[in-house]
């Protein structure tokens, strides 16, 4: 890849990753973060990566630096601050989005994640399975259960309309 091509890659995807990585995370400095940090592994890696394959890199690179970020901060939580789970929504109405984003919350990291490259980024079973390290099959059940779970969660349309 050349220096012209990477910074094609970063006008046409920097936007992309970072609402990928924002939508997961939910702070913008540490999606901001994260986000430059896959750029400058994917500038360290630049002679290796073909033009075709950068998006897809690019990806997976800010997906595992995102993960690491979560897994170590997981280990620093403190878990007195931990809300108890609650099932369903809440009985006031708070707005589709507000009972969407409350369910895509609950659900566990890997589901969340598959789920927003399938629906929100429109990637491909195959190449989610290359983002996440996971095989085409396994990608599959994650999104139907996050599906199934988001169907439960919301309960009957006409209750949330």
């Amino acid at each position: 890849m050349t220096a012209a091509e990477y910074n094609l890659c970063v006008d046409k995807h920097a936007d992309n990753v970072y609402r990928f990585i924002l939508k997961n995370i939910k702070d913008k400095d540490k999606a901001k973060d994260i986000v430059q940090d896959a750029f400058e592994k994917m500038w360290i890696k630049v002679d290796e990566i073909s033009d075709d394959k950068s998006r897809s890199y690019l990806f997976t690179t800010a997906y595992h630096t995102m993960i690491d970020l979560i897994r170590k901060e997981k280990k620093n939580a403190d878990f007195e601050e931990v809300e108890p789970y609650t099932q369903g929504y809440k009985s006031e109405y708070n707005g589709l989005k507000e009972i969407l984003d409350e369910a895509m919350n609950r659900l566990p990291q890997i589901q969340k994640d598959v789920l927003l490259l399938r629906d929100y980024e429109g990637y491909s079973y195959e190449e989610i399975g290359e983002i996440t390290n996971l095989s085409e099959s396994q990608v599959k059940v994650y999104i139907f259960r996050a599906r199934l779970f988001i169907k439960n969660y919301i309960g009957p349309l006409e209750k949330v309309i």
